[in-house]
This record gives C-alpha cells, structure tokens and sequence, in this order.
C-alpha cells in the first residue's frame, strides 16, 4: 500500500519556539489531549479490580480475567487496526475512541446504583473499553509525528513519557482516594468525565490533517498486515527489542495482576492507600521521562538502553519483601525502580521507531509491536491469577520478580550491544554500518 508522509508540509508545521515543545500550541493540546486520557486508563486500573474484589466478591482468577480483559482485542485485532490507521486520518479516529470510552466508563457507577451490575457487564465494559484503547494507543503514535519536527521526537517522546508517569501517580492514586471516598464504582464516573476532556483537547488543534492519498488499486488488508509483520520481524533492531518488550510485559503484567489481591488480603493496606501503593511506581517514571535524554547523551541510545534496564530490573526482587507498617516501603521502591527502567527504555525506543520506520510504514510497525507488548498482558494476567491460585501469591511473586531480573540480557542477543547509538535508518544493504541518530540537542 502507498501512504503519503507523515509529516506535514515545513510551511503548515508550527516552528518550536524557545522553550521547547511547550511552546507548540497543537503539540500542548495533544500531550494534554493523551495524558488526561492515561490519567482516566490508570483509574481504571484500580477501580474495576476494586469493583470486582469490594462490591462483587470476586477471587483471584476472577480478578485476574477482569485485568485481562482489555487487552484481549490487541490480539484480536491489533495487526489490522495498525494498517486501518495507516488509511485513515488519526484525531478523527481518537476523538471517537474517547467518546466511547465515555460512555462505557458511565455504564458501570450506574448499573452499580440501579442494583444490576453484574461480572459479565464489567467483562464487556473492559474488552470495548480495550478495543478502544486499541485504536487510540496506535493513532497517537503515528500522529505525533505530523505535528512535531524529526529533530524534536527525542522530546516529545520524553514530554509523553513523563505526562503517563504523571498520569499514573494522578489515576492510581486517585482512583484510590476515589474508591475510599466514595465507592469503586462511583470512581470510574470520574474516570469517564477524563475521556470527554481529553476529546474536548483533541479537539482542539488546529492543524489539518490531510487525509491518506488512496492508492489506484487498493491493495488487501492482508497484505498490508503482512508488510508490516515482516518489516518488524526482519530487522534486527525491531525484532530485539520487541521481544524484550513482550517479554517483560509478560512478567510485569502477571504481578500486577495479583498485587491489589496481595496488598487488600496479606498486607492489609485500605482501599484508599492501594492506589497511592500503586502509583509510588510513577514517581520512577516520572524521573525514567526527565532523565531519558540526558542518560542518551551521556551514554548513547543503544548503551543508555542497555544500562537502564540491566540497572533497574533487579530491584523488583524487593516487592515480595513487602508487609505490614513500615516493610510497605519495599513494595513502594522495588515498583518505582522497575518504572524507572521501564520508562527509560519506552522513551529511547519510541524516539528510535518513529525515525527509524518508513513513515507509510510507521502504523502498521506501531501495530506490529504493540500487538506483540501488550498480546502478552492478558496471559501475564492470566499467568499470575493461575500461579497466584497454586502456589500462593508471596511465592509467586518471588517467581515473577526473579524473571524480571534477567529480562534485559535479551537485548544482548541482537547488534545493540556492538554499537553505542541505535540507527536513524535501516541499512539497505543488510551490514552492520548504519548511521545512528543524531544526538538529542
């Protein structure tokens, strides 16, 4: 399929002004737009559990299904979604995913307050809810780009980055507060309220967006998926990198799933201090963003990569060490070191991708990792309901953190280990020699 470019014509591009990114009126709104919409995700990461555990007595597995849930459509529709949103215009298409988030979110608090809200409705709510989430999460990667300069990718990456981490502490430990004040349920009216603003800031840009040029004769669905897997699988760099992706999602997911059921029913910690437990990760985040370029500078994006994650994974061997009073604070540290890894890593790779990928490329790639990344959230989910329910959750956890610890030797498999930057451009003669990427300026 033949897409035009991304970017927009130099003259229909705002110019950075001194400052940054921040002084980019579109880009403000689109980083505003995504954060609100990850604040109002991050809710929801607490509240359905703790609609599931609190109000429908949910178990282990139960809670653990619910936690998979939305991520189940990026398998099942994942690969076509990256080649539909290389044909379509993508604030139009974000729009309407907030929208509809919107109104799922809503359903729930008001099935809870008539009385019928049952397990299968909070299932359909998650899996829709993903569904979205499916198409927004790849529209925003590759419309970034057709708002920002090449060389300004490294930042607003790193703007991004930093906002999810700051949505993170704001929807977990919101969603929390939320739930202690005045019900799960009723938390996630709020969380629906985040999806209308952050259409409201969608909304809101200015720059036109020029709908994909259609090829004469539309090539198959098929075959645009297949591009796009093969583009990923192939190279070197993409292929590494993706898996290590997948398999530290895996892992991560599979704790995750069975930590609030951890922290409600051995830790006893209250409805109201989970999302806060929950959200200490951010604040590691939050410094992984703010770092994310200097680490780059100093050490290169290939080594940087490799130092921040070989650095940051052991420390998740502290979250099993958690319990009562003051030992939270193991929970609390191990999280916030693994997020500092995690976001180091997910700046430095988003940066490589967009400048790195063919631009009529970059949706179906986009597509092509995340269907690997986040394909493997429901069955670390379900993985860690399962091993939680057998061996018992202290024991599992112990499990899951020790695979997180040697997940980065994955990256040492590929050519990253032999070069200090990861490149600009795919070499067209197959060699080791590419050009790097310029550095963050």
């Amino acid at each position: 399929m033949t897409a035009p470019t991304l970017h927009k014509p130099p003259d229909a591009r705002e110019k950075p002004r001194r400052g940054g990114l921040l002084h980019q009126r579109d880009f403000r709104l689109l980083w505003l737009g995504e954060t609100t919409n990850r604040v109002g995700i991050n809710i929801t990461t607490v509240a359905m559990p703790l609609v599931a555990v609190v109000t429908l007595d949910a178990g282990t597995f139960a809670v653990s299904v619910l936690a998979a849930a939305p991520w189940i459509p990026w398998l099942l529709i994942g690969l076509p979604a990256g080649a539909w949103v290389d044909r379509m215009r993508r604030r139009p298409l974000m729009l309407a995913c907030n929208i509809g988030s919107l109104l799922l979110l809503a359903s729930v608090p008001a099935a809870a307050w008539l009385g019928v809200l049952t397990m299968a409705q909070m299932l359909t709510v998650a899996l829709l809810n993903g569904l979205a989430a499916v198409f927004f999460g790849i529209s925003y990667k590759v419309y970034v780009p057709s708002i920002v300069e090449r060389a300004d990718l490294q930042e607003a990456n790193a703007k991004l980055q930093g906002s999810e981490s700051v949505a993170q502490v704001a929807g977990l430990g919101g969603g929390g507060l939320l739930a202690g004040a005045f019900g799960a349920a009723s938390g996630l009216l709020v969380n629906a309220l985040t999806f209308l603003f952050s259409a409201l800031c969608l909304s809101g840009i200015r720059a036109e967006e020029p709908r994909p040029e259609q090829p004469k004769e539309r090539t198959p669905l098929r075959q645009d998926i297949r591009e796009g897997l093969q583009y990923t699988l192939k190279d070197p760099y993409l292929r590494v990198l993706t898996g290590y992706g997948t398999v530290t999602n895996l892992l991560l997911t599979a704790y995750q799933a069975i930590l609030p059921v951890f922290m409600i029913r051995q830790l006893m910690v209250t409805e109201g201090a989970i999302g806060w437990l929950l959200a200490s990760s951010s604040v590691g985040g939050l410094l992984g963003a703010t770092c994310a370029k200097r680490l780059a500078d100093r050490y290169g994006t290939a080594h940087g990569l490799l130092l921040a994650t070989m650095a940051t994974a052991p420390f998740g061997l502290l979250i099993p060490l958690a319990g009562q009073g003051w030992m939270l604070a193991s929970l609390a540290a191990g999280s916030a070191l693994l997020a500092l890894g995690v976001v180091l890593a997910n700046v430095i790779q988003g940066a490589f991708r967009q400048r790195y990928c063919p631009p009529q490329l970059l949706g179906r790639v986009t597509a092509s990792v995340s269907v690997a990344n986040f394909g493997a959230i429901p069955f670390g989910s379900l993985l860690g309901g399962a091993l939680g329910t057998v061996l018992g959750l202290r024991p599992t956890l112990w499990l899951l953190t020790a695979g997180l610890a040697v997940t980065p030797l994955i990256l040492l498999i590929g050519p990253m280990r032999g070069s200090r930057d990861l490149p600009a451009a795919p070499d067209p003669s197959g060699g080791r020699d590419l050009p790097v990427e310029p550095r963050a300026s």
